[in-house]
């Protein structure tokens, strides 16, 4: 497998862009232009899992719409500041009688296929919730 990689070029100020595979984001230090170089790992913990999430329940056929993600993460006080403990929120609209495949299906991704979960957990606790919106 060939390595993974991003070439970034600074704008102006803290703003920087970054391109993977002909798509480009916006890093910004002040967040006014893009997101800061952290919210990026929790955007990116919240990609990954619900990529794997969708992928299962569709395996499971798991029917379910009006998916999201929400991370939050505590960081340290010193510098330099790391992520002390994560919370992920899951809001999906299933049947009630499917939380247990919801669950089910995060777990496998969080503990098994995610390869940002797995970096993360080297340093931050992951806990999440599941809400079943109607």
């Amino acid at each position: 497998m060939a390595a993974l990689k991003t070439s970034t070029t600074w704008i102006k100020g803290q703003e920087f862009e970054s391109e993977h595979d002909g798509n480009k984001i916006n890093v910004d230090g002040d967040k006014k232009n893009g997101h800061g170089p952290k919210a990026l790992l929790l955007s990116g913990l919240a990609g990954c899992s619900g990529i794997d999430v969708v992928d299962i329940l569709h395996k499971m056929k798991v029917e379910f719409s009006d998916f999201s993600i929400d991370v939050e993460a505590d960081q340290t006080e010193e510098h330099p500041k790391v992520f002390k403990d994560i919370q992920v929120t899951y809001r999906l609209k299933t049947a009630t009688d499917n939380l247990e495949k919801v669950k089910k299906a995060i777990n496998l991704s969080l503990d098994k296929y995610c390869g940002v979960s797995a970096m993360l957990k080297k340093n931050s606790a992951i806990n999440y919730t599941v809400e079943i919106l109607n």
